[in-house]
This record gives structure tokens, C-alpha cells and sequence, in this order.
């Protein structure tokens, strides 16, 4: 997965320029695409896993592997949008199997350091993939880069598989699967609800059309508002204390970092004339950073409080971000790029995994199935929203011809605001009981 994400990240430059106008326009939904895929499917998932979590974890990687395919295929940028919504439907299973794997299998003084470990299944990916996708890109093409993705599924399955197996359901896995079906039956179509209303949103916005934007815009806050508040616990989004601020301030972290990171070689490549593999290497950097925050954050966390780690993360990646923005400008040697981004990925290396185990900590054993999911979805929404909106403001400055790179500027700036806010609402994470039990999911 990590590996996936990193190197379409690298490759989506030429991507854009193969498909012309139509590249430019719908750059942003190559992003936005997946992560509406993982909305269901992270909403899918959490009904499942009460039965058990090989099976929904195959599941997810066969959708994976066909979205792979039929992006690498595309004859059309809206073919490949299509592609990754497909990828983003089995993506969404993998986050959710995780933490409830961790939940059930590990004691809590040791969740730490098996978020710390996931988090290391970036570091060689992050030193090999952009790299190896730089230069697949340059030489043979990007459509290379998806296709030669497909034989990782088979060896994460085979090299998975046998140990989710061997992950014990809570004793009260009966009832609890009975209480799953009944709430995949009222959440999956939320779930939908959700994912159309963002859709609609974000297709709004990115029209340009002043009708679109009444007419689509408002009708998608509204569904995604009402169907969000009934798959995530009371309180998300006005960020009551403990899980639902967990919940609610994961989306804000993804929203923001992602609305840039989903650019970053767009900046070096198409404004400041890197090629493919060089550009590769500033996301090497940030996952190399991302991975350190996360075991940074796994060894102190006994030191420090969980939400000061957030906060205090939040805060690096608003500064990685400002600093980052510079680049923009011809004067700046592009090279600043590597340690200005790689210090976001460090503030979201001490602020991500953190949310997780308040996560945990927060819900009860019974309900870490659907906790899970409602985490997940926040975290793939936040970043549907972020990789949207960017697009939406960079396609809208084209229209205009203001210019890319003053496109850019303007959507890094929104990504920064929303970071700053989620840092000054980092204090609700504190527990919002003194026995550390938040409220209960619906």
C-alpha cells in the first residue's frame, strides 16, 4: 500500500500531461477518487470484522489489485479516476484490520510500538518507491508504475493472511456479529450518503460554474453532514472531548497535509522543472521523517501526554508546510524542498499514530471494530476534502490564468489554516471520563 501511494504520487505529473486538458482539470480527483472509494469501504469493513479479518482483508486487496489494473489500462483521465475509486474501495479494509489486529492481539503498553512498526512498512517504500516510480516514469512510462504494483498484492496477501487467521474475536464475538450485520445494514448506505456528498461537493467546486456551485455544493454538505454525524461517535463534530475529538481531529491533520502533499511533485516538476525521480526524493525524505515521528512519539509517549504529541505535531507541519509554500517562488533554491516538507512529515509522525491510541484507549473492547472505522473514515474523508479542495483551487487559478503556481500558494495556504485549527482544538483529546472511556457509537 505504501508503496502504491507514493508512487502514484510521483508519476502523476506525467499522468496529467498524457490525458492534456482533461489531466489538469481532474488531476485533483485522481486523489480525491480513491480516498471517496475508501469512505465505503472503510464503512464495509467495520460491519465484517466481528467474523473475522482475513476475509475482508482479501477482499480488500483483490479490489485494490483491480483498480490497479484498470488504472494502468486507462485510455482516459476519467478512466483512471474510475481506477482509483476501485483501488480505494479495497484500500479502505486495511486500516481498520490493522488496529483492531492490534487492539485485540497486543496489551496497551505495547500499542505503541506496533503503531511505531507500521509505520517503519513506509521506510523502505519511502526510500525505494519514489525513486524506483521516478525513474519507471521517465523511462518506460507511468502506466508501468501501476501495473508493476500488482505482483506486491500477491506477496501481501500470502505473507498477511496466515497471521490475521490466527487474531481470536472477543469473547462476545456472537453477539457482537449480530450487532455487526445489523449495523453494516444501517451504515453502509450512509456511508454512500457520505461519499456522494463529497462527491457533489467537490465537483462544485471544481467546475467553476456559478449554477454547479449552488446547485451541487450545498445539497453535498448537507447529505455528508447528516449521514457523518450518524457513522461516527455523538459529539465528532463539535469535537466533545476524547474519541470524538480523536475522530474529528484525524480528518483535520489528513485535510490539511494531504491538500499539499498531494502537489508536491506537481511544485518541483511542472514549476520548478525537476524531473520525475528527482522529485522523488522529497517524498523519500518525508516518509523517512513520518516513520522517526512515529517511533519518536512510540518511546515518549509515557513522558507526554498523548494530545500534547498532536498538538505539538500539528504545529511542525504547519511550519513544514509555510516553509514548503516558498519553494513556489523562482529565488528559492528548489532543493529547500527536502527538509521543509520532511519536517511535515515529522510533525505527522508524532501526531498520527497518537490518535489511533487515543482511539483505543477511548473505546470499549466490543465497540474497537467500529471505533476503527469511524477513525478510518475520517482520516480517508479529511483527505478526499484536502486533495479536493486543492484541486479545485488549482484548477480554478488555471481557469483564470493566474497562473500554477499561484494556484498552488493559495491551496497550501488553506491546507496551513486548517492545521493551525486542528492544533488549537488538540486540548479536547484529553480523556473524556476520568476512567478514559468516551462516549459510545451509535
Amino acid at each position: 500500500m505504501a508503496f502504491e501511494a507514493l508512487a502514484v504520487s510521483t508519476v502523476m505529473p506525467d499522468v496529467a500531461e498524457e490525458f492534456g486538458r482533461d489531466g489538469e482539470n481532474l488531476y485533483g480527483w485522481a486523489f480525491t477518487a480513491f480516498f471517496l472509494g475508501t469512505l465505503i469501504g472503510i464503512v464495509a469493513i467495520g460491519g465484517m470484522i466481528e467474523r473475522g479479518l482475513a476475509g475482508p482483508f482479501l477482499a480488500g486487496l483483490g479490489l485494490f489489485a483491480i483498480g490497479l489494473l484498470v488504472g494502468g489500462l486507462a485510455p482516459s483521465m476519467q478512466v483512471l479516476v474510475l481506477g482509483r475509486f476501485i483501488q480505494g474501495l479495497g484500500a479502505g479494509a486495511i486500516p481498520p484490520i490493522a488496529y483492531v489486529a492490534i487492539g485485540r492481539s497486543m496489551p496497551e503498553e505495547l500499542r505503541p510500538r506496533m503503531f511505531a512498526l507500521m509505520s517503519t512498512a513506509w521506510a523502505l517504500p519511502g526510500v525505494l518507491g519514489p525513486a524506483i516510480a521516478g525513474i519507471v516514469g521517465d523511462t518506460i512510462g507511468w502506466r508501468a508504475v501501476f501495473l508493476g504494483l500488482l505482483p506486491l498484492i500477491a506477496v501481501g496477501a500470502v505473507a498477511t493472511t496466515p497471521a490475521l487467521r490466527a487474531v481470536a474475536p472477543p469473547p462476545e464475538a456472537a453477539e457482537a456479529e449480530a450487532k455487526a450485520a445489523s449495523s453494516l445494514r444501517r451504515r453502509l448506505p450512509l456511508a454512500i450518503v457520505v461519499t456522494a456528498g463529497t462527491a457533489l461537493f467537490t465537483a462544485a467546486i471544481t467546475s467553476g460554474e456559478p449554477v454547479l456551485l449552488v446547485a451541487l455544493a450545498l445539497p453535498g454538505v448537507v447529505m455528508g453532514i447528516y449521514a457523518l454525524r450518524r457513522l461516527t461517535p455523538p459529539g465528532t463534530l463539535r469535537a466533545a472531548r476524547g474519541l470524538p475529538s480523536a475522530i474529528l481531529i484525524r480528518g483535520i491533520v489528513t485535510f490539511g497535509f494531504f491538500a499539499v502533499d498531494a502537489y508536491v511533485s506537481r511544485v518541483l516538476v511542472d514549476v520548478r522543472g525537476m524531473s520525475l525521480s528527482q522529485a522523488g526524493i522529497v517524498l523519500t525524505a518525508t516518509t523517512i521523517t513520518w516513520t522517526s515521528g512515529s517511533w519518536i512519539q512510540a518511546h515518549w509517549n509515557n513522558r507526554w501526554p498523548l494530545h500534547a504529541f498532536v498538538r505539538s505535531g500539528m504545529l511542525l507541519v504547519a511550519i513544514g508546510i509555510a516553509t514548503f509554500a516558498l519553494v513556489l517562488l523562482p529565488e528559492v533554491p528548489v532543493w529547500f524542498a527536502i527538509p521543509t516538507f520532511a519536517l511535515a512529515g515529522l510533525g505527522m509522525g508524532l501526531s498520527y499514530s497518537p490518535l489511533g491510541l487515543i482511539m483505543l484507549r477511548e473505546a470499549r473492547p466490543v465497540e474497537q471494530g467500529s471505533a476503527s472505522s469511524a477513525l478510518s473514515l475520517s482520516d480517508s474523508l479529511g483527505t478526499a476534502l484536502g486533495t479536493g479542495v486543492s484541486g479545485a483551487i488549482v484548477a480554478a487559478a488555471l481557469r483564470a490564468d493566474a497562473g500554477l503556481a499561484q494556484g498552488l500558494a493559495l491551496a497550501f495556504g488553506v491546507g496551513l489554516l486548517v492545521i493551525l485549527f486542528g492544533a488549537g482544538i488538540a486540548g479536547r483529546l484529553r480523556p473524556a471520563t476520568a476512567h478514559g472511556r468516551g462516549p459510545a457509537l451509535r
